[in-house]
């Protein structure tokens, strides 16, 4: 229970703050799964068009502090392992 005005005020902003945090990670996460059910069903177009949209919302992620940095880099760049190795597949074979 915030005892001043601004202590309450702080409350409702971190409360505003953590909401939106908790949406943004949300939709990472979502946008990850999507691009993963692509690269597992083998739709090598879906995929293309799917990373583009996963890998541009870590950027926005990280650059507004909700993921550190280097988490988003690192969640890229196995993204686009993913992505190689599901069109080196083909070649494989």
């Amino acid at each position: 229970m915030p005892n001043t005005k601004s202590a309450a005020k702080r409350v409702r902003s971190s409360a505003r703050k953590a909401a939106q945090n908790r949406s943004t990670k949300s939709r990472v996460r979502t946008l990850e799964r999507k691009f993963v059910a692509d690269v597992g069903a083998g739709k090598m177009d879906d995929a293309k068009k799917s990373i583009g949209a996963a890998a541009a919302a870590y950027d926005k992620a990280a650059k507004s502090g909700v993921l550190k940095a280097q988490t988003a880099r690192r969640k890229r760049s196995r993204l686009q392992l993913a992505l190689n190795r599901l069109a080196a597949k083909p070649a494989a074979k």
